[in-house]
């Protein structure tokens, strides 16, 4: 009935949020180890926020991508523009993930800031994707591509002054 179908959208809600939670988790294992030690002594310009502020602002960005992915999926998985999208985030969620493991793991200001060029192109594609099956979808990719676009600018920055 009404009640299984509220649950099942719960259930796929909570599990769009959870694999890009996930995906932040992992990418936290390389960079929490580093923020103390390696990150804390590079020269940062004027602009760059306090260490406190990242997560959060990350565990929020997370959650407006599963709640952008879980529009998507309810478009339908025979949409052959929901596959495309579904591709792309896929790829952005992977670079996600890979920049936070070559800046902060491999600790490379310049391989950072090439993933991030590329990530920040895979965000735009997936906001473009989104936008073609669910408005609210890309929409909600807005805050995430403005943030990535900060933290480009950060990462040129930190590289430029070490």
């Amino acid at each position: 009935g009404i009640m299984a179908e509220i649950a099942i959208e719960i259930v796929e809600l909570v599990l769009s949020i959870l694999v890009c939670q996930i995906a932040g988790f992992v990418g936290s294992i390389f960079t929490v180890p580093s923020i103390p030690t390696w990150y804390k002594k590079l020269k940062k310009p004027s602009f760059a926020p306090p260490n406190r502020i990242f997560g959060p602002v990350w565990i929020t960005l997370y959650t407006l991508m599963g709640i952008s992915l879980y529009l998507i999926l309810r478009e339908g998985l025979g949409n052959p523009q929901v596959q495309v999208g579904l591709g792309i985030f896929g790829i952005q969620l992977v670079l996600n993930v890979i920049w936070s493991f070559v800046f902060f793991g491999k600790k490379s200001l310049l391989g950072g800031l090439v993933v991030i060029a590329v990530l920040w192109i895979a965000i735009l594609l997936t906001i473009i994707s989104f936008l073609n099956v669910s408005l609210l979808a890309g929409l909600l990719l807005v805050p995430y591509i403005l943030w990535s676009s900060f933290a480009a600018f950060l990462n040129y920055s930190i590289l430029k002054l070490n």
